[in-house]
């Protein structure tokens, strides 16, 4: 699957996660969505995989549970630099970021299988 199907697939479950998560706080114009998912879909394929490496351990002692705090911190650090490029999006406390990666990690499962299903 390509990078700009993946940067839509994560806008849409960004999307989803803002709307149904009031921690997570969204004001922006519709480019700045394509920002954000941009920022998201970068940070999950560059950092992401470093610090899973970095992570594994951990993530084996508990099963793999370490990874929604992984994805929980890949959505705070897109927060900081959502900041950066001038897009508004913050996130209130670490439970909303939890629940906000379950709900991306689930809603992209789903959207990344309809695409494959699609092309």
């Amino acid at each position: 699957m390509g990078f700009l199907v993946a940067v839509l697939v994560n806008t849409a479950a960004l999307w989803v996660a803002i709307y149904l998560l009031p921690g997570l706080d969204f004001n922006g114009e519709w480019y700045q969505w394509l920002i954000l998912g941009l920022i998201f879909g970068v940070v999950n394929a560059i950092v992401k995989p470093i610090l899973k490496l970095l992570t594994l351990p951990i993530t084996m002692v508990t099963l793999g549970l370490f990874l929604v705090v992984l994805n929980a911190l890949m959505l705070y650090l897109t927060s900081a630099l959502a900041g950066a490029f001038l897009t508004p999006f913050t996130i209130s406390s670490f439970v909303d970021a939890l629940l906000g990666a379950i709900i991306i990690a689930v809603v992209g499962m789903v959207l990344h299988a309809a695409a494959r299903r699609v092309a």
